[in-house]
């Protein structure tokens, strides 16, 4: 069943139950731990609706998905970005926006979308804001 988002003066009369009020911080818990050097990425989810107020089909939001390039940072190895290679530092940190190859890493799905496993050399640009890109497929 899906959850039920109550304009927020009916929030106080109809609180959340405790099995719903899960939060983040245990989903997080459950993502795999990448080991090494890799790097556990959230890919960026489109919007389902466009600037113009038009919906988008569930099989354009899956090709754009499976096609994106930008994700953010959820968990960094234990090895990553160490060694000689790395001399300047780590090219990104757990919560960054970050750019990598369309077919980098492995895709993992999940309850909810899909998470990618990248390698910590496989990480493109790091960018401030993810609306800043534009997304065309």
């Amino acid at each position: 069943m899906d959850k039920i988002i109550l304009p927020k003066r009916l929030q106080k009369k109809f609180p959340p139950k405790q099995e719903q009020q899960e939060p983040q911080q245990k989903s997080l818990e459950k993502m795999p731990e990448p080991t090494g050097w890799r790097i556990l990425v959230l890919p960026y989810k489109a919007k389902q609706k466009t600037k113009g107020g038009i919906l988008l089909a569930n099989e354009t939001l899956d090709r754009q998905q499976a096609a994106t390039t930008l994700g953010y940072v959820l968990k960094v190895g234990s090895l990553a970005y160490t060694g000689d290679r790395f001399s300047t530092g780590p090219w990104c940190k757990k919560g960054d926006w970050i750019l990598f190859a369309r077919y980098a890493g492995s895709r993992i799905d999940i309850d909810g979308g899909e998470i990618k496993i990248l390698n910590d050399d496989e990480i493109i640009a790091v960018v401030p804001e993810p609306e800043s890109i534009l997304h065309n497929f």
